[in-house]
């Protein structure tokens, strides 16, 4: 490509991918060693010293991995990035790196039941404590963030009760404090939302989710300034060792040429979902950031494309009406994790969230009837049909 700005349509399948540097192979090429030989032992010196570039060994660099990461950074407006075997692998490798003992992180009023884990394990084992804060007002983050406030960590939406977090508000406020803001992108993909250029400072991916887009990935991915990512792997990535495998980095190159095409239809397909679901007599509330009810409406107007594909709702009754309904459903699967081809239905209070404590969990506001819905590219008719006759049946 020409250095002209072009679209996020056409970066998603050309950006950092130069077929002349590969034998002319259309298809970016899958690099699958462990090592890789040096001409002599004096060249072996200079990539170990840092006078030559070049790769030593894959858990140090590799090819393919490179060509998603220079792909991911272009996507979310970054310098640079990095890949992971995992996104706790992520979460842990920028929390880590971020904080020391004696630190204290503000969380947004919800997050991932494993991010939960991580922090209480942080607590445990290095007294790095963590506080959760609806971080609705610049007066609300001023009170909760500590002299020893190292990051503010964000999810928006929130897992997985969809509450969003006004970027733009918080970099205000942690600029002036001087303190690093965090975001877990997960849920809107760079198609939807691109925190770096709200001010943010680091964007992280659970790539298992939409980046992959077909379920058959495990892989995290970090983005944020060249010179941070290039510390963090040569340390934090390195020594910790939670590397992505090149073969999973090129089923994520073919994911995500088909981001845009794949997040326009879950979009589509839950809008029209909420539409149906929010009439229906026995669902009891709804959250979806499309929803114009939604007390967070003007933020997903303000820094989304669009509401994504994911909608949660409580049905009326208890956590044995939740259970018996998705026992009920035919098409879509009962499973963690989103992002996929497939429709997923998942209760956070038993399944995703099982590891925060039941108070927590309330104050979070994940009740026992709340159901997380990954709404996915079957015909939306079909998904609504099969939600019908589940209903129907408690």
């Amino acid at each position: 490509m020409t250095d002209k700005k072009i679209r996020f349509e056409t970066e998603v399948i050309h950006a950092g991918y130069h077929q002349d540097e590969h034998n002319g192979s259309l298809v970016p090429p899958l690099y699958q060693s462990s090592t890789f030989t040096f001409q002599n032992a004096e060249q072996g010196e200079k990539r170990f010293s840092g006078l030559e570039d070049g790769y030593i060994y894959s858990r140090l660099g590799n090819p393919t991995v490179k060509i998603l990461e220079e792909r991911i950074a272009a996507l979310e407006k970054g310098d640079a990035a990095l890949a992971f075997a995992s996104g706790m692998a992520a979460v842990s490798a920028v929390l880590s790196d971020l904080t020391k003992t004696g630190d204290h992180i503000l969380c947004s009023q919800g997050i991932y039941g494993c991010t939960f884990g991580l922090l209480q394990l942080f607590k445990e084992k290095y007294e790095i404590t963590h506080d959760f804060s609806a971080m609705d007002s610049p007066e609300t983050l001023y009170k909760e963030i500590q002299s020893n406030t190292a990051v503010i960590y964000i999810e928006t939406p929130i897992n997985p009760t969809m509450k969003l977090i006004d970027l733009e508000m918080v970099v205000k406020v942690a600029e002036e404090k001087g303190i690093p803001v965090v975001v877990d992108n997960t849920f809107s993909s760079p198609y939807l939302q691109t925190p770096l250029t709200k001010g943010c400072d680091v964007v992280i991916h659970s790539a298992t989710k939409f980046i992959c887009g077909h379920g058959d990935v495990i892989a995290g991915l970090v983005i944020g300034k060249k010179e941070w990512i290039q510390h963090v792997a040569r340390t934090t990535q390195k020594d910790m060792g939670g590397i992505i495998s090149p073969f999973d980095a090129w089923l994520l190159l073919r994911g995500l040429k088909t981001l845009p095409v794949r997040m326009d239809r879950h979009s589509d397909n839950a809008r029209k979902l909420f539409d149906f679901l929010r009439k229906h007599p026995k669902i009891d509330t709804i959250y979806y950031p499309g929803d114009q009810e939604h007390p967070d409406y003007h933020i997903m107007q303000k820094q989304m494309r669009q509401p994504g594909g994911m909608i949660s709702f409580s049905v009326k009754g208890t956590k044995k009406t939740a259970q018996q309904f998705m026992n009920q459903l035919q098409l879509i699967k009962i499973a963690v994790s989103l992002g996929d081809a497939e429709s997923l239905i998942q209760h956070p209070a038993t399944m995703t969230h099982a590891v925060v404590p039941e108070e927590e969990r309330r104050k979070m506001g994940i009740e026992d009837t709340l159901l997380r819905l990954s709404v996915g590219l079957e015909a939306w008719e079909d998904i609504k049909e099969d939600l019908e006759q589940a209903l129907e049946k408690i």
